[in-house]
């Protein structure tokens, strides 16, 4: 019997040995396959995160891509209106190089016809008179006449010496009807000592034009709507009025011939209609 637990008794020592050995063994597998799976889980975290910054750069990607469309449209539109803006641009451009190109021949054609009124008159009048100039002024054409030619001294009725010059001026201005003339008095600084109907140079300077306007209308055949009557008193004087003879050069009478503002704007119409 004594025997018998003995071998009992050695046989469960050995059973409970080996349990304990492949419980160690187990023990061990199931902590490296815990390390494993952490490791796996780590790994696994780690690709969900990237992913995760993949997927939110793709998606940033598509709305930077997005944004680069609807500018590239932004822009291509931008172009267009650029292009038609410039197209308009150069357009405008080429009808103000067209207008400036009509006016210039408009202005040529008008300084042709200046210098035509300007030969005419001194055909008529005559170049060897000192008291009488002709000129061109800003493409205005004038005749400066001296007042001894046209009045006495401090008077205001024209001579008939006058008559003869301002027969020869109204036979030009009678053949350019399409032409103005304005009729502009001037006197020396000496005050004019008045009188019932003249107070000063002022009126003595306008009554002298429009004696001047009276006799080319009235004798001489000049229409009336042609001529304007003008005084400027002392107030334009060709030079000091230091010496007799240099208030003699300022007494005088000018007579300003130009094209009439309407007649001038017709000119230039009719040269931008011959272009088109």
């Amino acid at each position: 019997m004594k025997k018998v637990v003995i071998a009992l008794s050695v046989l469960a020592l050995l059973t409970s040995c080996v349990s304990k050995k492949k419980y160690t063994a187990l023990e061990a597998k199931n902590k490296e396959t815990q390390d494993l799976l952490n490791t796996a889980t780590v790994k696994l975290n780690a690709c969900l995160e990237e992913k995760a910054g993949l997927s939110a750069r793709v998606e940033g990607l598509k709305e930077h891509n997005q944004t680069l469309i609807n500018t590239s449209k932004e822009m291509t539109i931008l172009t267009t209106k650029g292009a038609e803006n410039i197209e308009k641009a150069l357009e405008s451009i080429k009808e103000k190089d067209l207008k400036i190109s009509r006016m210039q021949d408009a202005l040529t054609k008008k300084d042709s016809v200046t210098l035509a009124v300007v030969t005419s008159l001194k055909s008529a009048v005559g170049l060897n008179d000192p008291d009488i100039e002709i000129n061109v002024e800003k493409g205005v054409v004038f005749i400066s006449i001296a007042d001894k030619l046209l009045f006495k001294s401090g008077s205001y009725n024209v001579t008939d010496k006058a008559k003869a010059v301002l027969a020869k001026v109204a036979k030009v201005v009678n053949d350019k009807p399409d032409f103005e003339c304005m009729v502009e008095g001037h006197t020396d600084n000496v005050p004019y000592i008045g009188n019932n109907i003249l107070l000063d140079n002022w009126d003595l300077s306008v009554k002298r034009s429009t004696s001047i306007v009276r006799v080319l209308t009235n004798e001489l055949g000049v229409k009336p709507e042609q001529l304007i009557a003008a005084g400027r008193s002392s107030y334009i004087p060709l030079v000091d009025n230091s010496s007799a003879e240099n208030r003699a050069r300022n007494r005088r009478t000018r007579i300003v011939v130009l094209p009439k503002i309407d007649q001038f704007y017709d000119m230039v119409e009719k040269e931008m209609k011959k272009q088109k």
